[in-house]
């Protein structure tokens, strides 16, 4: 199998929509400069159907991207500031009692509609479609833990009923450094959920005098309109479902998780989650290249978003990305 270049410009697959997200990509990289690299791995995240996670200092643009993102796919935004005191209800909604307003007696009751008072549930801010989980590990581990179904089922369970989320149901969560005061760390069983990690770093020269220049692109950003009509998401990620992944790149994916799992500089290996969705990551990369087949190098070009966070190093948590860089490096392309 030839090699494709890694960053291979937005061309026209078979389908009909591309157009639109070549329009989306540009429009994004207008308000996040210099960042056209997480910004194409923010949408292959969405197209894959996974949930993404940003870690980074505070105010390199985390937020503008989220807002950017919401307002190009004209998805429903919702933002959520974890702090240590927020509670499992602040995010999911809880169940409040309600008489009825009208023609109610002291007690609540309603001849004309007898029954009528009782529990609401009222949702809370995660029944939308794209939800910013802003800070997530500054939330307790209780907290962050309400999230873990939400991400996985796109339902919740509360008082016992269970609710669908919106669809499509997006996460963009943001930490700080863990070495950050006041956070806790993120549980592998839920980094596990997360699809991609991205990192957004300072921006070049260029960019930032630009920023300086125009005072900064959030307003910007959430002055967007939508560059996609309807339906053509789902559309999309219908598309993207089936770029063919031959037997060859299979066999380089199942290689590349054999090593993770074999290899003394882990802790544990990846998941067979983490292999799906190393697959469905390299096939939405292949899609934004105009490609109806998934090579070696979309796999290469995402391995790192997918695998940095998963993987533990013996001595030292996390691995570096310089680590994972020599794994691709040590696992031969079939």
């Amino acid at each position: 199998m030839s090699a494709a270049p890694v960053h291979a410009p937005f061309s026209d697959p078979a389908g009909t929509v591309a157009p639109s997200f070549a329009r989306a990509l540009k429009q994004l990289d207008s308000v996040i400069l210099g960042k056209s690299v997480p910004v194409r791995l923010a949408l292959t995240c969405l197209l894959a159907g996974g949930q993404l996670l940003i870690e980074d200092v505070p105010g390199v643009g985390k937020t503008t991207l989220a807002y950017a993102l919401a307002a190009t796919l004209g998805l429903d935004f919702g933002r959520v500031q974890f702090t240590s005191d927020l509670l499992p209800a602040d995010l999911l909604g809880v169940s409040i009692y309600e008489r009825e307003a009208a023609g109610s007696d002291s007690a609540g009751r309603n001849p004309a509609h007898p029954g009528s008072g009782g529990f609401h549930f009222h949702p809370g801010p995660v029944f939308t479609q794209l939800l910013l989980a802003d800070e997530l590990n500054r939330a307790t581990p209780r907290t962050q833990s309400a999230l873990l179904e939400a991400m996985e089922e796109r339902q919740v369970s509360v008082d016992g009923a269970t609710r669908p989320l919106p669809a499509p149901f997006f996460v963009i969560a943001t930490q700080n450094p863990v070495a950050h005061h006041g956070t806790f760390p993120l549980p592998e069983a839920q980094l596990d959920r997360f699809l991609l990690t991205v990192t957004l770093g300072y921006p070049d020269p260029r960019a930032e005098r630009e920023l300086l220049l125009t005072g900064g692109k959030r307003a910007a950003a959430q002055a967007l309109q939508p560059a996609l009509a309807g339906g053509e998401l789902d559309a999309a990620r219908r598309e993207v479902s089936g770029v063919h992944a031959a037997g060859a790149l299979i066999d380089y994916v199942q290689l590349l998780v054999k090593y993770t799992r074999e290899s003394p500089q882990f802790a544990s290996g990846l998941s067979p989650r983490a292999a799906l969705g190393l697959v469905a990551a390299a096939r939405a990369w292949a899609w934004l290249a105009g490609r109806s087949s998934v090579w070696p190098d979309d796999v290469r070009a995402v391995f790192p978003s997918v695998a940095t966070h998963r993987l533990l190093g013996r001595s030292s948590g996390l691995p570096q990305p310089e680590v994972v860089a020599r794994l691709l490096e040590s696992v031969p392309i079939p």
